[in-house]
């Protein structure tokens, strides 16, 4: 039974998002992930000029006759929404977690996904995969993708996009739009990313506090690592200790971003301090540009 907490909460977060799918990135979306596969339609006479290579030789023989297989692009998209549940999502300094705005991202994706008549899926993941969700269209099936969202208890309290990687290459066969929501707090997976980065479109979206790489003063302070569940002091009042994780996390993030870049992996950062209308819409309006 699904507590009525939960139920109020995919009630809210569909109200929220609604006027942003209907408003903002209804268009968008559907210009930017519009169908880009080509799926068999039917075979006909071979023409002077037709690609050889479409030649269907089974028909051919049969007829005594050259005939062509015939493709038309595929409209209908599936969309892959991939969400880390690790316990560094339960982490936020000012205005919401991590893993609840990660949550609402998914919701307005799912949403707009359903509104150009997608099928969507889910794929939770911590240290393992936690849920999947097959593939599917229409509103009752994206309702149920926000609940699993909300509702899930992750099992595992680390991160492996590795393992997330690695089970979409196994249910998804064929080309979809898959985004991709955590922190990247891991290490390992780029090779894997690169490949489903070939096969699929593949869309990172990062999860940020301000305070995981830029921490203030606040004396000594108790720290707790919720994946490693390790805790341990810190002298937060120290400035030169400060500057020096500052650099640290610079020195990190530029590593990554060449990395990103490396292997043209997209990637759209969220802060927890702002809102994610913007980052996304812009991201979008960058995307219709090299179409």
């Amino acid at each position: 039974m699904i507590p009525k907490e939960i139920i109020q909460k995919v009630r809210h977060i569909e109200i929220r998002t609604r006027g942003l799918v209907n408003d903002l990135f209804g268009g968008e979306y559907h210009s930017v992930f519009k169908g880009r596969g080509m799926s068999f339609s039917e075979v006909r006479e071979y023409q002077s000029g037709d690609d050889i290579s479409l030649i269907d030789w089974n028909v051919t023989a049969r007829s005594n006759a050259p005939y062509i297989k015939v493709f038309e692009e595929e409209r209908e998209l599936t969309v892959y929404l991939i969400v880390d549940m690790s316990r560094s999502g339960n982490f936020g300094t000012l205005r919401k977690f991590k893993n609840e705005i990660a949550a609402e991202i998914a919701a307005v994706l799912g949403f707009s996904a359903i509104k150009n008549n997608d099928k969507v899926g889910l794929i939770l993941f911590s240290d393992g995969i936690e849920k999947y969700v097959v593939p599917k269209k229409g509103k009752s099936h994206v309702l149920r993708v926000v609940r699993e969202l909300l509702y899930h208890r992750p099992k595992g309290r680390r991160t492996s996009i590795q393992n997330a990687i690695d089970f979409l290459m196994k249910v998804a066969k064929r080309r979809s739009v898959v985004f991709l929501i955590s922190d990247y707090m891991d290490e390992g997976y780029w090779k894997s990313l690169k490949i489903a980065n070939r096969k699929h479109d593949l869309i990172g979206i990062q999860m940020n506090d301000l305070a995981e790489s830029d921490i203030p003063n606040l004396g000594l302070l108790k720290v707790h690592d919720p994946e490693t569940n390790e805790q341990f002091w810190i002298d937060t009042s120290s400035k030169e200790e400060r500057l020096l994780f500052k650099k640290e996390q610079e020195e990190k993030w530029i590593k990554f971003k060449k990395e990103c870049d490396r292997i043209k992996f997209d990637l759209i950062q969220i802060f927890t301090t702002g809102d994610y209308v913007d980052p996304l819409m812009n991201y979008f309006k960058r995307r219709e540009k090299r179409i």
